[in-house]
């Protein structure tokens, strides 16, 4: 999907998706939130209904694009990003917090149960048996 150092590339994303993940491609690709494309999609059913073109353009796109590839997927999970407004795409500011508290925490206790397995005493045997 989008990495920001590089071109941005539009996807379907049925796993954020209701439908076919069409709003929810769009919305990432134009970071915003999927709420947001959503109402707009809806509008433009509803308002051009007796065209048929909004359905169209829709299914359309449903052939057309390609589904998100799981690695994009991952790099969007470790590229999360903080939104500053509204209807821009991310975390509130509050979640994020609490998932890089949580994120620290999980890490200190790692850390902890490392440094109580360094410092036992049959590390330092298995250490000096090695050196050998």
């Amino acid at each position: 999907m989008t990495s920001r150092k590089g071109k941005r590339e539009l996807y379907r994303d049925p796993a954020n998706g209701k439908i076919a993940g069409v709003c929810a491609g769009i919305a990432e690709y134009f970071n915003v939130e999927v709420w947001l494309v959503r109402v707009v999609t809806l509008s433009a059913f509803l308002l051009g209904w007796f065209s048929g073109l909004p359905l169209i353009l829709y299914i359309a796109a449903w052939a057309v694009l390609d589904k998100k590839p799981a690695q994009a997927q991952r790099e969007e999970m470790a590229n999360m990003e903080v939104k500053k407004k509204l209807w821009q795409a991310g975390e509130p500011p509050k979640q994020a917090l609490r998932d890089i508290n949580r994120n620290f925490r999980a890490l200190e206790l790692k850390l902890r149960r490392m440094e109580q397995h360094v410092t036992t005493d049959s590390f330092h045997l298995k250490r000096e048996i090695d050196n050998l």
